[in-house]
């Protein structure tokens, strides 16, 4: 009986520290997306691509693939010219294995319409992290595509 009750208060106590972990790869994901949304409505491509591993890729919607922190600056730099404002992200769930984390969320934004007002603008995205060296997460692979407007 002792043996059972010791089994069941390891078992409790990993699954616990389990989701204290996932929670905490969570909380360190989303501030690392605060500082992402936080970058790019001021205007810092140089910034918003510093949340991105070196060897980062994203792939934008009816675009090829960007390689690299460089070009994916540059990417965010042509969003930023084209007058997209008012990013807001809302991640929706986050699940780690080891290095790597995945989080999948929706995010809003203002674009230019056809006749240049802005216009509000949905969608949704999943972003393989990646653990750094450091133990800071950086989007590793970035994709994202809109929902159909109403």
């Amino acid at each position: 009986m002792i043996v059972k009750h010791c089994l069941l208060v390891v078992a409790v106590t990993t699954l616990c520290l389990g989701s204290a972990q996932a929670q905490s790869v969570k909380q360190a994901i989303e501030a690392a997306n605060a500082e992402f949304v936080k970058a790019y409505n001021s205007k810092d491509a140089a910034g918003v691509a510093s949340k991105y591993a070196d060897d980062a890729a994203a792939f934008p919607p009816d675009m090829a693939r960007v390689d690299g922190r460089q070009n994916i600056q540059k990417l965010w730099q042509g969003a930023i010219d084209m007058g997209i404002s008012e990013l807001a992200l809302t991640t929706l769930e986050v699940q780690e294995c080891r290095d790597l984390a995945y989080e999948s969320g929706t995010f809003s934004l203002k674009a230019p319409g056809k006749d240049s007002k802005l216009v509000d603008t949905a969608g949704k995205y999943v972003v393989v992290w990646k653990k750094g060296p450091d133990g800071g997460w950086k989007l590793y692979r970035d994709i994202w595509n809109f929902d159909p407007r109403m």
